[in-house]
């Protein structure tokens, strides 16, 4: 299934170049090409951030007072590193405590959010399975929680720093610690990111006032393979676009903290779109993932460059093969943040939607929000 999904990727891709194509030569307004190399620097950055943290995560416990308080605290839900380690009286600790806080800033920068956020590395054991022999003293291994969703081999270290290869299919019988990312508290700070950004360029427009129709999702599931027992849950975000009031493009960002597991139906009551706020009776949806290396300013640099050039011609024109194609090529490559699109949702739409590429479907209806 997965090679499937790919391929519908990369064919839903390529048919939105096309399409974006097509579309600027008609209005006679090039599209200038978005500039991909902050993502894919970010994807690189934040990886090898994490890495350096694990290793120096696993040598530190050989101090034994702070090996224990490792691993009282870590189970599958995961614990904040940085806090962690500063509240254990130790030089280990102490000394990992500013090591994880100073990558905490440098991870916070890469994504493209304010280094001020605060932790945001965390610790987790890789599986709840893993507890039993964790607690009867064996020595974990600690690896990262990698992006890549078909890596046939995790990297790991054990206390001396020396790197183990881990099969990614199979849950390992040795314990093992993960350090990944805190995905909620990142999308949260990376939606606001992308709020204010698209606001400054122009694409938020004004918001409407009184009462207003929206779209509510009832229900959504996203399709895929089980992900891998070194991933944690996903954190997704939509991006809703069309023509504000001003007949000029429009981006709304709407997070999705819920939608954290493939092959699970989600029941969020949640407005996607506010009617109000679009001149036309149309709009799209492009849901993305952030798995960790999503870099918020430059997908909302990288998406506006593009919707900037569009112009309203009188009539709803779809922007979603805009968005994908704005998209830097770090996007569709080992870590698919792309999730799934849903053209042309109208303030009539109920039901049931399957969306574009056949990764996932979402049940809507038209919802009414009063004003006190």
């Amino acid at each position: 299934m997965a090679l499937s999904l790919s391929r519908l990727r990369r064919t839903t891709v390529a048919i939105a170049a096309l399409s974006l194509a097509a579309l600027t030569a008609s209005q006679a307004a090039a599209v200038p090409a978005p500039a991909p190399a902050r993502a894919a620097q970010s994807a690189g950055r934040v990886a090898a951030i994490e890495d350096q943290v694990a290793r120096s995560l696993a040598r530190s416990l050989t101090d034994a007072t702070w090996s224990s308080r490792v691993r009282a605290a870590a189970d599958v839900a995961g614990t904040e590193l940085a806090p962690l380690a500063a509240a254990t009286d130790t030089p280990a600790a102490h000394s990992l405590a500013g090591t994880a806080a100073d990558a905490d800033r440098r991870i916070a920068g890469a994504k493209g959010l304010d280094a001020g956020l605060g932790p945001l590395l965390r610790v987790q054991l890789a599986d709840a399975s893993m507890r039993a022999a964790l607690d009867a003293g064996a020595t974990p291994l600690v690896a990262t929680a990698v992006a890549d969703d078909h890596a046939r081999t995790v990297r790991a270290y054990d206390t001396d720093g020396r790197v183990h290869t881990l099969d990614a299919t199979t849950v390992p019988d040795r314990p093992v610690y993960l350090v990944d990312i805190d995905a909620s508290k990142a999308l949260a700070a990376g939606v606001d990111v992308l709020r204010k950004e698209f606001a400054a360029h122009g694409l938020a427009g004004a918001q409407a006032a009184g009462g207003w129709w929206a779209t509510k999702i009832d229900s959504i599931e996203v399709y895929d393979d089980q992900e891998p027992w070194f991933k944690g849950a996903a954190e997704m975000f939509s991006l809703v676009t069309g023509f504000g009031q001003d007949g000029k493009v429009r981006v709304d960002s709407v997070a999705m903290p819920y939608l954290r597991y493939d092959g699970t139906v989600y029941n969020p009551n949640q407005i996607l779109v506010n009617w109000s706020n679009y001149k036309y009776n149309l709009a799209d949806v492009v849901l993305m993932e952030d798995d960790g290396d999503t870099n918020y300013l430059a997908l909302a640099q990288a998406v506006a460059a593009v919707l900037l050039t569009i112009a309203d011609q009188g009539a709803y024109i779809p922007l979603v093969n805009a968005v994908l194609a704005a998209l830097p090529s770090s996007w569709w490559t080992d870590d698919p943040d792309y999730v799934e699109s849903w053209y042309t949702l109208a303030r009539t739409s109920s039901g049931r939607l399957n969306g574009a590429t056949g990764n996932g479907w979402m049940t809507v209806q038209p919802y009414w929000v009063e004003q006190f």
